[in-house]
């Protein structure tokens, strides 16, 4: 199964409910506002349901309403597109009066140190091994930093993606100190030259206080060790947890500010909308998301090809 497959499959139970809650998806845009208002009534209830957020769901709707002559469905698909981009983005486009065929945002980093956070149980440990393996299969030298020390299995987790991978991990001890780790693995990625090192963080202290003061500790320790690093921080996400995974992005974000997100476990979840306000609400871009356990699992997101795969609709022939 290709990777638009498994994607198409994975967002099926969104794409499910907003077909059977929003029926006549292919009538016309002006015959629906006019004559089937309970269809109106019907998708504003299905975009909520899916976690799209009430503000984004109602310039949905209005940007569906203004597309006369069109059906019901394609309007529908290019407002949701639009959605996902960033505020700028989509203002230009809106002014343009169309959404992007293809908008894959760029994943490559600015610098050379990613710094990987998110509560524990959301996969964090596991994606960082598939980033790995994504920039590894494009030519480029990785490292891993064990550093949520705090979770026993973690750090034996990631050693075994390592070897397997063939990346070099530094590890501490269980219960030491992550700063310690980081700084460590952010100064032996400076001294061979590695192109990337993606450093692995806790998810879960004592209190949430001390992990977010944990998290800057990390963030000061690895600029002392790199000068100008973390480039990124990179905040990972379920998407089953919906809008509580968003109210624990924006602790996150407040306290160590991001510059990207991936959004895990989209297939099987009927909450596929959370992409939106993650956009909307963070200002940041979501770099990759994930529909499955395997490698290949992982890609790059791309606004149009995401909407285009929740309604189940082929990518144009080029």
């Amino acid at each position: 199964m290709s990777w638009l497959e498994r994607l198409r499959s994975g967002l099926s139970k969104t794409r499910q409910q907003i077909n059977d809650t929003a029926g006549f998806l292919g009538n016309d845009v002006r015959d629906v506002f006019t004559n089937r208002l309970e269809t109106v009534e019907d998708l504003e209830y299905a975009l909520i349901a899916a976690d799209v957020g009430r503000a984004a769901t109602e310039e949905i709707l209005e940007d569906v309403r203004r597309s006369e002559g069109r059906n019901l469905q394609d309007a529908l698909m290019s407002a949701l597109t639009l959605q996902l981009e960033p505020d700028a983005r989509r203002a230009e486009f809106r002014k343009l009066g169309f959404a992007p065929q293809a908008s894959r945002v760029s994943v490559d980093p600015r610098g050379h140190v990613v710094m990987v956070i998110g509560v524990n149980g959301v996969g964090k440990t596991t994606t960082i091994a598939k980033l790995g393996q994504y920039y590894q299969s494009r030519g480029r030298g990785v490292m891993f930093a064990a550093g949520d020390t705090f979770r026993a299995a973690a750090g034996a987790q990631l050693g075994e993606w390592g070897q397997r991978l063939g990346v070099p991990v530094v590890q501490g001890t269980d219960g030491g100190d992550p700063a310690a780790v980081a700084f460590d693995a952010a100064s032996a990625r400076r001294a061979r030259g590695t192109d990337l090192l993606f450093v692995d963080t806790a998810g879960r202290l004592h209190n949430k206080h001390n992990l977010m003061e944990e998290l800057k500790k990390v963030r000061r320790v690895v600029d002392k060790a790199d000068p100008g690093e973390p480039s990124e921080v990179w905040l990972v996400l379920d998407a089953v947890t919906g809008q509580n995974g968003l109210q624990q992005a924006k602790k996150f974000h407040e306290s160590t500010p991001l510059t990207g997100v991936i959004v895990t476990k989209l297939d099987g979840t009927s909450k596929g909308g959370i992409l939106v306000p993650i956009v909307r609400e963070l200002g940041v871009p979501i770099k990759f998301i994930g529909v499955g356990e395997g490698a290949g699992d992982l890609q790059p997101f791309d606004s149009a090809e995401f909407v285009r795969a929740l309604f189940d609709v082929e990518l144009p022939r080029s």
